[in-house]
């Protein structure tokens, strides 16, 4: 009799073993993490990099999703990159069109590895695209300049001369010339988004011809733009992310391209268990993509603020 009593706790203690070990393993496979690779700037550019890591630091205190990143300061994106895969990192995301020929060469190297491409395109099957409405946002930024210039004058100042950052300077006409057709736009690309003298001497030219506001969309080359405008004192308006501390007395608002929130979405439905299929997203106003942070420094009128408004699809 002991004897079948023994053998029958051995069993019941070998169910509760094994149980046990599943309940490990669910718990170990529910640890969710991303790998980040941010532009070759790296981290400090007060925009598009450091916006991409306020995505994953609230995912990892909201949603208890890990992350490591990796600064491509020497143009190594597949290097870093596969780092983070050999990791074990459930996700990967880069930034911008700069990653897109790394990413895709490792998407057909590990078949299984899930990809999110920002600011560019693939057609991969394991690399969900996600793009922005630059314009959309732009359009607006370039509304308030329209109707504030006392000089009918205004500047944009691009990085690189590429698709996206065409974008921002189509909207920021657009904008403009929608509530003033005789403004004149200056436009000036800087061929770099890493050069912030080269973005304030661009920004002082635009002055010496009249501008008395500057919409800058070229990273860290902007930096040096808005603070020019500052010191100049004329108005600025800030991109990708909330900008007006680098130059309180200059920015009246700034365009945001919500490149946190996006990763941040993506970070969500990886741990809610969502499959990715190589789907390509566009966030624009509806889409709460893009937008405008708050308005200092000036005043609208009540009737600024409903041409505003009805750009922005809030008024009739």
């Amino acid at each position: 009799m002991n004897n079948r009593y023994i053998i029958l706790l051995g069993c019941i203690l070998l169910v509760l073993s094994a149980c046990s070990s599943k309940a490990d393993n669910k718990n170990s496979k529910s640890d969710k993490s991303v790998g980040l690779v941010v532009t070759e700037n790296g981290l400090g550019d007060e925009s598009f990099s450091d916006s991409a890591l306020l995505g994953v630091e609230k995912a990892r205190d909201e949603e208890g999703v890990l992350f490591d990143y990796r600064e491509p300061l020497e143009g190594d994106h597949e290097k870093q990159m596969e780092e983070l895969i050999q990791n074990d990192h459930d996700l990967i995301i880069g930034l911008s069109f700069r990653v897109q020929e790394a990413m895709e060469k490792l998407a057909e190297k590990y078949p299984d590895q899930q990809f999110v491409l920002i600011d560019s395109v693939s057609d991969y099957d394991n690399i969900t695209s996600i793009t922005f409405k630059e314009d959309e946002g732009s359009y607006l930024v370039g509304v308030i300049a329209g109707m504030r210039t006392t000089t009918n004058t205004v500047g944009f100042i691009g990085g690189e001369k590429i698709s996206v950052v065409e974008k921002f300077e189509k909207g920021f006409t657009d904008g403009v010339k929608s509530v003033n057709p005789d403004a004149e736009v200056l436009v000036e690309y800087t061929n770099t988004f890493g050069d912030d003298e080269k973005g304030a001497e661009t920004a002082r030219k635009q002055i010496e011809n009249g501008a008395d506001f500057v919409f800058p969309a070229a990273g860290f080359t902007g930096i040096g733009a808005l603070k020019e405008a500052q010191k100049q004192g004329i108005y600025a308006f800030g991109v990708d992310s909330d900008q007006y501390y680098i130059a309180e007395e200059a920015i009246v608002t700034s365009m945001l391209k919500r490149v946190d929130n996006a990763i941040y979405e993506m970070a969500k439905q990886l741990k809610d268990g969502k499959k990715f299929t190589g789907e390509h997203k566009v966030l624009g106003l509806d889409q709460g993509g893009v937008g405008l942070a708050p308005i200092r420094l000036i005043e609208l009128t009540n009737e600024e603020q409903a041409i505003l408004e009805q750009a922005q699809g809030k008024g009739n």
